[in-house]
């Protein structure tokens, strides 16, 4: 690939710390890893993970390895392929943690175009009809209508998208009062919905 000589003595510059050392391996390496991590990632993942974030995350983690003397490298093809190695390795766990259950990419549908004749979606967009609106009101109402007030408070917090943390903050109480009562409220929920 390279000349040895000018690559040991990069590699010992880079392993003592020198930022020009670094930013030549970046130069030098930054565009050919960028398209292995296109590569890597495919047409899927690419609207949510910019392959150079993954060749940063790499070469950070090359950094801070070989200064630490985790490798041994000697030539410019032993750099080459320890970076695309990292590089990979860092695609790999992107895909991973998009591919888990509930980020699954897999599972997602593409939104049609805009000058789609069909526009089906605009129904998950439109806000609710008014019968919904009283069916979703008569709801809340026949949920809070038992409850104590503290429980009504953590209902209503909760539906405000409010965390846990700060409903227990704010009303006072122990985390595991807010869950049991959030429990004890979804299941009333489901069995209600079974019932109908």
């Amino acid at each position: 690939m390279f000349d040895a000589s000018p690559a040991q003595d990069l590699l010992a510059r880079l392993r003592a710390g020198d930022e020009q050392a670094a930013a030549e391996v970046f130069g030098r390496f930054a565009h050919r890893l960028v398209g292995l991590a296109r590569q890597k990632l495919g047409k899927a993942l690419r609207g949510k993970e910019d392959p150079e974030d993954a060749v940063q995350s790499a070469l950070k983690s090359f950094y801070v390895r070989y200064a630490a003397g985790q490798y041994e490298l000697t030539s410019w093809d032993d750099l080459w392929g320890l970076l695309t190695r990292i590089t990979a390795h860092k695609c790999g766990h992107r895909l991973e943690r998009f591919q888990a259950a509930r980020r699954d990419i897999r599972r997602e549908v593409a939104a049609p175009a805009a000058d789609d004749p069909n526009q089906s979606w605009e129904i998950l967009a439109r806000d609710p009809t008014p019968a919904q609106a009283l069916l979703l009101a008569e709801l809340l109402e026949e949920l809070h209508r038992p409850l104590g007030e503290r429980d009504r408070a953590i209902l209503t917090l909760r539906l405000q998208g409010e965390e846990v943390a700060t409903i227990c903050t704010q009303l006072q109480c122990s985390e595991r009062t807010v869950f049991r009562v959030l429990g004890r409220i979804r299941s009333k929920l489901e069995l209600q919905c079974q019932e109908r």
